[in-house]
Parts: C-alpha cells; structure tokens; sequence
C-alpha cells in the first residue's frame, strides 16, 4: 500500500498533526487497512523532505490513541482493531476541530448553506471511499 501525505508548509496546523490527521483520514477512508504497514520514518521524512523526528512525533501520536503499533526492527502497522470512543468523549474530541472549522468558514465568508453542500459532498466521497476498499478487498 502507497501512503501518499501532502504537507502544506503555510497551514496553521503543525506538520506532524498533519501527517497524523492525514493518516487517520486514509484508515477511515479504507485506503490503509488493518496490518498494513507505515512507511519507515525516515524514509517518509525524506520523501516529504522534513525532519524525522517530525515524523517519529505524528507516528508517536497515532500509537498513543491507538491507531497504529510498532513492531521493533519491522516497522509500523495499522492496528488490527481501531480505537474506540463513547459518544460523548467523541463529540468532545471534535468540539475544538468543528470550532476551527467554523472559524475558517466564517473568515472566509462561506455561507453556512455552502459548508453544508460541502459536508454532504465529502460524505458522500468517503463513503465511496469505503465502500470500493471493502471491494477491493474482496
């Protein structure tokens, strides 16, 4: 599996949240699946051409809540089972994201009908997304 990552240098979010929000994107989309392995960190930081250890923080992180696990001397791996949130820890982990969401849209005047075209579109793809990976898979 081909783990393709796009770093935006001028983005406000750090370069290792990018890799990991970037990363858990892909496992919710089905294009990493389960027991598929992570590109080795230094050969991602030299891919993206930034420095390893900002690859080793957002490989960290992806360990720590459970998305990924590493093997000493054989690499990374998406974990076999993801984690899992109660409903209300979910909805308090995307409170602060939803809130700097809606400060991107109202600094860039979209209306609120548009963010809501916009959301629906981006359903729709990732459940595509989903649904050709479990073809795929097959």
């Amino acid at each position: 599996m081909t783990l393709t990552l796009r770093i935006r240098p001028g983005d406000p979010l750090p370069i290792y949240r990018q890799i990991y929000r970037q990363v858990v994107a892909a496992i919710a989309g089905g294009r990493l699946r389960p027991g598929d392995q992570m590109p080795g960190q230094r050969e991602l930081a030299e891919t993206l051409v930034i420095a390893p250890l900002t690859v080793k923080r957002a490989y960290d992180e992806l360990e720590r809540d459970g998305y990924v696990e590493g093997h000493r001397g054989r690499g990374t791996f998406v974990r076999d089972r993801q984690p899992g949130f109660s409903r209300p820890e979910a909805v308090e982990a995307l409170r602060a994201e939803v809130r700097a969401l809606l400060n991107q849209v109202w600094l860039a005047g979209i209306p609120w009908s548009e963010l809501l075209a916009l959301l629906e579109e981006e359903q729709v793809r990732l459940d595509r997304e989903q649904r050709d990976s479990l073809e795929k898979g097959r």
